[in-house]
């Protein structure tokens, strides 16, 4: 017998919250019961086209409305504790990556779905992308171990970003952060944890003074994983429109793996063994599977969750390590920041 859709509620109309919507409306699983935005606009036309409730006030609809699932796709510094509440509230949630906009705000997320035993999950679309899945598959095989360099470059448009995005306190990061978040979850997914992180990172205002108000826009990560083996990220936003564009060289002894958002190509020195992978696959694609993978987690317990929160801890841990690093200018520990969230998960020894 099937089970009954889940119901459920859309946090933030932006781009990303119209795909959810619209992958989750396909999906199956879901009841969608209400959206929110604070463009009433936005808000009328979704609960228009989708025949649900409409909420220009966050807080509004997590009070009103008892939700299986939340689907978050508003930035955090404008839904934080509403966020909190619907997990207070036994609601299980998926969330568009970034988790968070430091190390803290996301141990704090996870923390608090642990206490009140429901899911939480990130939602990193690139994870049900073919290609990537492909990549993973190939690195799984006997044939490029060991390796010793992954490189890892995207470079993203920046005449459209919202303007809370130049704003350390309301967005976290800039470039590291909102454009390479994917890229650092898809080399953490297959490797372990870097060892060191070191980072430099700048923006382009036009003095020093100014620099130190807004995130980012540049940043050169390099990751130590051990004595034989490293990673060095670029990135950087253009002031052009245009698709993100991402690319990771993963380089072994055997073979040289290469993948963009639709190719994947596996390439041998003697050039013998090469093959190329292309996938025409809409990024709307890999949002439903995301999301039907999301729904039948919460719907089966016993089935593993994809992209757990918890999970992704690590990538905001060598995140932090980068900033940090940026500011100090000496390598930093993602470990280290690890630790300290498992000493905060530690009761308080008795006196």
């Amino acid at each position: 017998m099937a089970s009954p859709p889940l119901t459920t509620a859309i946090l933030g109309l932006n781009e990303g919250g119209r795909r959810l919507l619209k992958a989750a409306a396909a999906t199956g699983h879901f009841q969608i019961k209400a959206v929110a935005d604070q463009d009433p606009q936005k808000v009328e036309k979704a609960a228009t086209e989708y025949g649900c409730e409409a909420y220009s006030d966050y807080r509004r609809l997590i009070v009103q409305n008892q939700l299986d699932c939340l689907l978050v796709a508003a930035e955090t510094h404008t839904c934080d504790e509403q966020v909190k509440a619907a997990l207070r509230k036994k609601s299980h949630v998926l969330k568009l990556a970034p988790p968070a906009r430091t190390f803290a705000e996301a141990l704090e997320y996870v923390q608090l779905a642990e206490s009140e035993k429901v899911r939480f999950a990130i939602g990193n679309p690139a994870r049900f992308k073919t290609c990537y899945r492909t990549a993973r598959d190939l690195l799984a095989r006997d044939g490029i171990e060991p390796v010793f360099l992954i490189t890892a470059h995207c470079r993203s448009g920046s005449t459209d970003r919202p303007v809370w995005q130049n704003d350390p306190k309301l967005a976290g990061g800039g470039v590291l952060l909102h454009d390479c978040y994917s890229l650092v979850d898809q080399i953490l997914w297959s490797f372990p944890l870097p060892e060191q992180v070191y980072a430099l990172a700048a923006n382009q205002a036009p003095d020093k003074q100014q620099r130190l108000y807004l995130t980012e826009d540049t940043a050169v990560v390099s990751m130590r994983f051990s004595d034989a083996f490293m990673a060095n990220l670029v990135a950087t936003r253009r002031n052009e429109i245009g698709p993100n564009q991402v690319k990771i060289e993963i380089h072994g002894r055997q073979a040289r793996l290469a993948i963009t958002e639709n190719e994947v190509a596996w390439e041998t020195p003697a050039g013998r063994d090469n093959q190329k992978w292309h996938y025409d696959e809409e990024e709307q694609v890999a949002l439903e599977r995301l999301l039907s993978s999301f729904a039948e987690s919460v719907l089966a317990p016993e089935q593993p969750l994809a992209s757990s929160a918890a999970e992704n801890l690590r990538n905001m841990a060598v995140l932090e390590s980068a900033y940090l690093s940026a500011r100090t200018g000496f390598p930093e520990e993602p470990a280290r920041i690890l630790q300290l969230a498992g000493n905060l998960a530690r009761p308080p020894a008795s006196i």
